[in-house]
């Protein structure tokens, strides 16, 4: 039998049996601990993108399982990317816990981000990155739909990123822990290699950055 104490999170204790409570109508909401803040507070737009990210990694992790329908010689790398996405949207999830709680209110059982995670990213990373050619150029978004869905996590990543930074040259290196925003830059790479890979195993072509395609980039 499974016992808590062997966890390292304690599991979530809640029930949801109402959707609404509007406590949040004129603009303010709380934190972990109790502390009620505005909506627009930096703390809240920067786990509130976390949240969109996820939301954002469960759209590529569907087409993930649908391409590996698709494509029965690459199935088994397209499922096993799937699983990758759905545990990168539970650690999101943990992430938003840890980002939602002010650090001394964080219980030693409180799900969070750790090095542990990175490290795991980091090797999906390479393991992924190894199979790949080299670039000669940018790539742009696109040539399948897990391609372009990976790319919009990428730049949400990346805008998760810069808003945790924000946050913490607002109010100090001591409101949140840093492993948070290693996690968010190691994971953008991560979906950016994620995006070619699954060019790669779908055979679609790469979409390279060519700036005389532009409009003015022609002397035609």
């Amino acid at each position: 039998m499974d016992s808590s104490d062997d966890k390292r999170f304690a599991d979530p204790k809640l029930v949801i049996n109402r959707v609404y409570t509007k406590k949040g109508d004129k603009g303010a909401t709380q934190l972990v601990g109790g502390q009620k803040v505005p909506k627009s507070d930096r703390r809240i737009e920067a786990y509130g993108t976390v949240d969109e990210l996820n939301a954002f990694v469960g759209v590529a992790r569907q087409s993930a399982v649908e391409a590996a329908a698709r494509a029965p010689a690459s199935a088994g790398e397209l499922d096993a990317l799937a699983k990758t996405l759905l545990r990168v949207q539970h650690e999101l999830f943990n992430l938003g816990s840890l980002l939602a709680t002010l650090p001394e209110d964080v219980h030693p059982k409180q799900a969070r981000v750790t090095d542990d995670d990175i490290a795991a990213l980091e090797q999906d990373l390479d393991r992924a990155n190894d199979v790949l050619p080299m670039l000669r150029s940018f790539v742009l978004p696109g040539g399948s739909r897990l391609n372009a869905d990976l790319h919009v996590a990428r730049t949400v990543c990346r805008r998760a990123e810069r808003l945790l930074v924000a946050l913490i040259e607002h109010a100090g290196e001591e409101a949140v822990d840093l492993v948070a925003v290693r996690y968010l830059n190691r994971l953008s790479d991560a979906f950016f290699v994620w995006s070619r890979y699954a060019s790669h195993l779908e055979s679609a072509p790469e979409v390279l950055w060519a700036p005389n395609q532009s409009a003015s980039g022609s002397k035609t």
